[in-house]
């Protein structure tokens, strides 16, 4: 049997001889006045959560504070099919790109102009301009067609969530875009037309072939001042004359 005393000494309550636990807390020193709930409580935010947010932030501000690489919006000398601002590449599909944009963007500032020839004060995303159209199969519709290869905002959209090397996302909000710079104009098209599954050929291996007009054709219904389009201008029947003076172009800067 437990003597009822030593239980009580030590925080154990007993009644009539059957011993009954509850709320066991070590006793203090009877000098000391301290009772258990005045002891102090740890705090919710310890030094490690304090370093991890610092880290952080520095890390935010860096990114915040990091010069941009982008080259912005070249002003040309000539409309004529200008070089592109991304470097590398096969001269082929380059040669193609300078290609599309001589019939659909002739423009000493190519990369900002908007359909209908005004252009775009800031590239940090599309433009997203709708214009109305005055002419043409799709008169009186309006179209959002921007930058060196007049991409509207819905494709622009669609591929650079494939092919858009650099993303960038509002902090604290759960939405991200993509610059319309011009050199992320290049990298986009550039990616989408060697992508053999996006069209169903290969394309650089057809141009390399001298199937240019199997090229373009499929291409026309994307642009469709080509050649086999809905739309065509004056510059469409030059196209292939053009697309072999800017193809020696390439070959030879390669060289």
């Amino acid at each position: 049997m437990f003597n009822s005393k030593i239980l009580q000494n030590n925080g154990i309550r007993s009644n009539g001889g059957a011993s009954l636990v509850t709320d066991y807390y070590p006793p203090y020193p009877r000098s000391s006045p301290q009772s258990y709930m005045d002891i102090p409580k740890p705090k919710r935010f310890n030094t490690i959560g304090i370093a991890i947010g610092c880290m952080v932030s520095l890390c935010l501000l860096l990114i915040l504070r990091q010069p941009s690489r982008r080259q912005g919006n070249p002003i040309f000398e000539t409309t004529r099919s200008p070089a592109l601002v991304m470097t590398g590449g096969d001269p082929y599909v380059r040669a193609l790109m300078r290609m599309i944009s001589a019939s659909e963007a002739s423009d000493r500032q190519p990369y900002s102009v908007i359909y209908g020839g005004s252009h775009a004060q800031n590239l940090d995303r599309h433009p997203e301009q709708c214009i109305r159209i005055t002419s043409g199969p799709n008169i009186n519709n309006c179209s959002t067609a921007a930058g060196r290869y007049q991409m509207i905002n819905t494709t622009w959209a669609t591929m650079s969530k494939k092919y858009h090397p650099e993303r960038t996302c509002a902090l604290f909000v759960f939405r991200c875009g993509y610059s319309f710079e011009s050199e992320y104009q290049d990298a986009v098209v550039y990616a989408w037309l060697s992508d053999e599954q996006a069209w169903r050929m290969n394309i650089p291996q057809l141009l390399k072939a001298g199937e240019l007009e199997k090229v373009r054709q499929r291409l026309s219904s994307t642009w469709t001042s080509l050649g086999y389009g809905i739309e065509t201008n004056t510059v469409t029947p030059k196209l292939a004359g053009i697309y072999q003076q800017l193809l020696q172009e390439e070959l030879a800067q390669k060289n």
